[in-house]
């Protein structure tokens, strides 16, 4: 585990998964499908429980303009630059089961936000940084 460091708020677009984790790689490809420029937006998955303890899933993607989260009529979210505690989790595919058994140890960790959320950023095709919001 290290910490990362999120210098810059990082403006979004989301798709919320019908289900978890079921739904996961349909929301994705919601947002491949509806988006200009695909290849050059960052990636990102985040999770929290609502109040009855399930999970809700929002695949991201990053606006690469201002407003296109109303023109493609998706969900607009910022992730507030701050720090986080972190894995970098490679090869995923390999595993994807990998990314909650990441999550849940991260969870333990004393300095997490409880107000804060998972969030996954995509590096590439095969590499995840897995990260909690901590309190400073």
């Amino acid at each position: 585990m290290e910490e990362y460091i999120i210098k810059e708020n990082i403006k979004l677009m989301c798709v919320r998964a019908e289900s978890f984790p079921e739904g996961i790689m349909a929301a994705y490809q919601k947002l491949h499908v509806l988006l200009a420029r695909a290849n050059e937006r960052k990636y990102l998955g985040i999770s929290r429980p609502n109040e009855n303890g399930e999970i809700i899933y929002k695949a991201a993607a990053e606006e690469l303009e201002d407003g296109e989260a109303e023109k493609y009529g998706l969900e607009s979210f910022i992730i507030n630059k701050g720090t986080f505690i972190s894995v970098l989790v490679t090869d995923f595919m390999k595993d994807a089961t990998q990314i909650g058994q990441v999550f849940e140890k991260l969870l333990q960790q004393p300095n997490i936000d409880p107000q804060g959320y998972c969030l996954e950023m995509y590096i590439n095709e095969t590499d995840v940084r897995c990260m909690v919001g901590i309190k400073k």
